[in-house]
Order: C-alpha cells, then sequence, then structure tokens
C-alpha cells in the first residue's frame, strides 16, 4: 500500500511543481488557431503553436506545454503536462488508481476539493476525469486531471490554471486534453 500512495503522492506533486513555473515575455492571447502535434512511440497530443513545449518535462513529467503569458503582471503560465508511471506489479487498474488519487488530493492538497469526478467512455480508451482546486504556495489553482491505466502503465495528464485564469483557457484547455491519444503498441 505504501507503494501506492507513493505513486499517488509523485503524480500530485509534480502536477503542482510543474505548474508554477516563471513567465516568459509573451502577451499573445492563449487562444490560438494554428495547432502543432507532439507524436511519441505511445502518446500523441496537439497544442497551439503559441504555447511552449519543454521535453522532458520537469520533476520527471513526460511533457510540459506552458501558455503564453497574458499580461506583464502574470506571474503562473497556465500549462498542461504529463506524468507516465509504471505500476506494473502494484495490481492498480484504473478504478483503484482514481481512489488513491481522490484520497491523495484531499490530503495532500491544501485545501484541495474535488469539483468533479466522472468516468468517460467515448468509445476510445475509457479514462477518468477529475477536476478540483487547492492552493500552493501563493497561488489559488484549479487543476483538471485525466488518468488511463493501460498495460501497467498510468498516464497522467493534467491542466493546472489559476482558478482565476480557469475560465479563460479552459476552452483551449479542454481541446489540448481531448487531443491525447494512445498509440496501440501491440500493432
Amino acid at each position: 500500500m505504501k507503494s501506492i500512495n507513493l505513486i499517488a503522492l509523485i503524480v500530485l506533486v509534480l502536477s503542482l511543481t510543474a505548474s508554477a513555473q516563471n513567465p516568459t515575455d509573451s502577451t499573445e492571447n492563449p487562444v490560438q488557431n494554428t495547432w502543432r502535434s507532439l507524436i511519441e512511440s505511445d502518446y500523441s497530443i496537439e497544442y497551439p503553436q503559441t504555447w511552449e513545449l519543454q521535453m522532458p518535462g520537469l520533476m520527471g513529467t513526460s511533457f510540459i506545454l506552458f501558455s503564453p503569458v497574458v499580461s506583464e503582471d502574470d506571474q503562473f503560465r497556465e500549462n498542461v503536462n504529463m506524468m507516465v508511471q509504471d505500476v506494473s506489479g502494484l495490481d492498480i487498474d484504473l478504478d483503484a488508481y482514481v481512489d488513491i488519487s481522490v484520497e491523495q488530493i484531499k490530503t495532500l492538497i491544501t485545501e484541495g476539493t474535488i469539483v468533479e469526478n466522472e468516468r468517460i467512455s467515448n468509445g476510445k480508451t475509457p479514462f477518468h476525469k477529475i477536476v478540483f482546486t487547492g492552493k500552493q504556495g501563493l497561488y489559488d489553482l484549479k487543476f483538471e486531471q485525466h488518468y488511463w491505466v493501460v498495460d501497467n502503465k498510468a498516464y497522467v495528464v493534467t491542466l493546472t490554471c489559476e482558478e482565476s485564469q480557469f475560465a479563460l483557457f479552459q476552452d483551449v484547455g479542454n481541446r489540448i486534453l481531448a487531443s491525447f491519444r494512445l498509440i496501440d503498441q501491440k500493432k
């Protein structure tokens, strides 16, 4: 059980830590029409051309996509990041992974509050969506996480925003999250 808690803790800490980066100088609108694709051996994702891709990301993330800064006073770059965890030998399926993650959000995130918690089955590989709020240092944040557990790997894709900016980034963030695809390795 300790290894399961450690896995969930790592996912949450990395999601939080990766989000608090200092901005670069850019004042472009975060919602863009020109998109790029990131295609790796086991996944793909699309993102706006104006977002900055960092690979590998910080703290063990596979990638981080940083939004443009919306003003000179903007000290937090909204972002999407992904972590992949090996869960082989731990007997963890998607239900167990979600249960562990929900408990970790409630106990490890300052004022962590679950806003949404639902399974999505859209004809593709089912995933679980959790939206939650909490504090990290000076920031009141809102997160949307999507979880997949496939072939002994847990994939966690997270949108992290300042809570006050979530509405501004929700459309583009959801479009990025919706573009995520797992690539079948058995072909």
